[in-house]
């Protein structure tokens, strides 16, 4: 069985410390095997290490950060303004802050939703996944 997939580019502002906005291109990602989770690929050429970076999150956290400020710790969301939402990611390496069109994600969102309906995710799936992994299948 082929596992449903939803990508979609999208081109951020990341905001330097000086408020200086450096155009950045990223990937949103969704797979029907991990369905309570999103991820946001950027480039090697948009990472501080100069590698592919990944940042996965709930897929919750970017419904309700698209209409009111979301999360705490590594990853937060909120509007800004009508048209564009910032999302924040903290590492050990520092802090990313990034400004995406409203109507992109939204977008995403709802191809995420079209692909599993919220409250269909098979959550029993994903745990035992989890846990395979953690344990190595013993």
């Amino acid at each position: 069985m082929d596992v449903i997939t939803v990508e979609q580019p999208a081109q951020a502002q990341l905001i330097t410390a000086d408020d200086v906005e450096i155009p950045v291109s990223a990937t949103l990602r969704y797979t029907a095997d991990d369905p309570l989770a999103v991820r946001v690929d950027f480039p090697a050429e948009a990472a501080l290490e100069g590698e592919e970076v990944t940042w996965i999150f709930a897929r919750s956290l970017l419904d309700q950060g698209l209409r009111a400020p979301a999360g705490h710790g590594d990853v937060q969301i909120w509007p800004y303004g009508h048209t564009r939402t910032v999302l924040e990611f903290h590492s050990p390496r520092g802090l990313a802050l990034l400004q995406f069109p409203a109507s992109a994600l939204r977008r995403f969102l709802l191809r995420t939703y079209t692909a599993v309906a919220a409250g269909q995710e098979d959550v029993a799936g994903v745990v035992e996944r989890g846990l395979s992994a953690l344990f190595g299948g013993v």
